[in-house]
């Protein structure tokens, strides 16, 4: 395996965790997190939370391994980062400081979703080689 292939598949892997943690942080926190879901009008959150859960575990594990499903996770990835935004990083329904930050956060994701675009394309170029 070339250096480049281990470097890619670390990278992969890394970004990933992302996902991944933020799956297994849910499950750890997962009476806290009911709450946040039915205030951001996610209801009922007892669907919505384990769906969240099942979809960053799935996806963000089918990236990691680098499966011939990682493009397609990769894009999943992206629509789930965007449609987050639209539900919890409402910033211009805000003002002051919050607004600033949500923005900021609403951005990140932005990125976020970009990269991933980015390397749905890569993984699927990889899937057909």
């Amino acid at each position: 395996m070339s250096l480049r292939t281990r470097l890619y598949a670390i990278g992969r892997a890394g970004f990933a965790s992302l996902f991944l943690l933020g799956g297994l942080n849910k499950i750890a926190n997962f009476d806290a997190m009911l709450p946040r879901v039915e205030a951001a009008g996610l209801v009922p959150a007892l669907f919505f939370l384990p769906a969240t859960v099942a979809l960053e575990l799935g996806l963000g594990l089918a990236l990691a391994l680098g499966t011939r499903l990682a493009w397609q996770s990769a894009l999943g990835l992206a629509a789930f980062t965007l449609a987050t935004n639209a539900v919890f990083h409402r910033f211009w329904e805000l003002s002051g400081k919050v607004a600033a930050l949500e923005l900021s956060l609403f951005f990140k994701n932005v990125a976020i979703a970009g990269a991933l675009v980015a390397l749905a394309s890569v993984e699927r170029e990889r899937s057909l080689g």
